[in-house]
């Protein structure tokens, strides 16, 4: 047990072992609650092989947010121990006002939308692994009238009258925090409102009460019940006719009550396995993506290569033109000198023969298969370049080649 801040929590005795757990459940108790009072709802749970959770915010932790992050911090860290070394799907479970002093904090903290001691990895673990919310008598409004008769009333107890001194604590704490922070006191109620309603995809929620609590009113609980479906959660409400605030609804409809319980953790279950498969295919599909995109990178390097390497080969500068003038080549654009250059490339000098001692004289010293020669450039010694080949000619001698062809 940790109190201290803003409540207390506990792992409560009875439940499975960890190892034999089926889930979690997650007790959000309502203010001015003991472990007695706790107990028929632990022994439910644990006989249905839920390990249970209890968590008991303190009357501060309804109306100083600040109690209430501090105590939703130490029940995400107890979860984080719990499920990092096995996974379990696990329940959020409200009764009365235990969302004001408890729930709606985990939530947000969980999204992020506040600040806590956890990582982003430990928050992410808690929040895969949950998979429904229960709401006994609630979610209760305590900024209205309704909030000021919670207080004031005992919840639970033989007697039907509260005690003088907590009354005087709920009128005072009451009209204090009306008085000297109202605005602060109707943006906590907007901002808790409005992350319940954020809270629909955790997974389905049951809903549990009763025409004639005026602690929780129906109408109240409906609209919220209404506004999930609209949400497009999976959310089952059940509303007895006549039926006291938070346990009585389990003494008194104990049958349907287990089997309503039983259904949603059910849900759970399936929740969890679906949301297991999903993240384990994610994380297969991320490693084939970047499989694939480095193939894809591959592809597009050797495409690039092979681009680059086409673009060197049609460059003029690869073939052997020279300019027959430097002082022509100076006055002329470059853009004229390139396109000269290409046309000299695709359509070569051609050499026409005249006359039958013209043709006689081009068979013989003109080659017709210049294959396997080994041209390239070399150095005149005057400086200029100039083609020279592996396969060298002697001097030229017509009357050679003249008397080769009359034999």
């Amino acid at each position: 047990m940790w109190p201290g801040c803003g409540g207390r929590y506990y792992w409560a005795p009875g439940s499975p072992a960890p190892g034999e757990a089926r889930g979690v459940a997650v007790l959000f108790a309502w203010v001015w609650s003991d472990e007695a009072q706790l107990r028929p709802f632990v022994e439910l749970y644990a006989s249905l092989g839920w390990r249970c959770l209890v968590c008991h915010p303190d009357l501060v932790a309804l109306y100083l947010s600040e109690k209430a992050t501090s105590l939703a911090s130490g029940v995400i860290r107890e979860l984080v121990k719990e499920l990092k070394t096995k996974p379990l799907p696990t329940i959020l479970a409200s009764f009365s006002g235990g969302s004001k002093g408890c729930l709606y904090k985990v939530i947000q903290l969980l999204d992020g939308k506040c600040e806590g001691d956890a990582t982003m990895v430990d928050y992410r673990l808690v929040r895969n692994c949950i998979c429904g919310q229960i709401y006994d008598s609630g979610p209760v409004d305590f900024v209205s009238d309704v909030g000021t008769q919670f207080l004031q009333k005992p919840v639970i107890g033989n007697s039907s009258h509260p005690s003088i001194l907590r009354s005087w604590m709920a009128k005072a704490l009451a009209s204090g925090m009306d008085t000297l922070f109202p605005s602060r006191i109707e943006a906590q109620r907007a901002e808790y409102w409005h992350t319940l309603y954020s809270s629909a995809g955790l997974g389905p929620v049951l809903i549990l009460c009763s025409e004639d609590d005026d602690l929780a009113p129906c109408h109240v609980v409906c609209g919220f019940a209404r506004r999930l479906l609209e949400l497009g959660t999976d959310a089952k409400l059940i509303k007895w006719s006549n039926s006291p605030h938070v346990e009585g609804h389990y003494m008194s409809h104990e049958a349907e009550y287990r089997t309503a319980v039983n259904d949603i953790l059910e849900k759970a279950l399936v929740t969890f396995c679906h949301r297991s498969q999903l993240n384990d295919t994610s994380a297969t599909g991320d490693q084939e993506y970047k499989i694939a995109h480095s193939v894809c990178s591959l592809h597009k390097a050797a495409a690039s290569s092979n681009e680059s390497l086409r673009r060197v080969a049609n460059s003029p500068s690869d073939h052997f033109f020279l300019p027959s003038s430097k002082d022509h080549n100076e006055s002329r654009e470059p853009e004229s000198l390139i396109e000269e250059q290409k046309r000299h490339v695709s359509h070569p000098p051609y050499m026409e023969p005249q006359g039958v001692l013209g043709q006689i004289l081009f068979d013989v010293c003109v080659p017709k298969n210049v294959e396997g020669w080994d041209i390239k450039p070399t150095v005149s010694p005057n400086g200029r370049p100039t083609l020279a080949s592996s396969r060298q000619l002697g001097p030229f001698n017509p009357i050679k080649y003249f008397r080769r062809s009359r034999l």
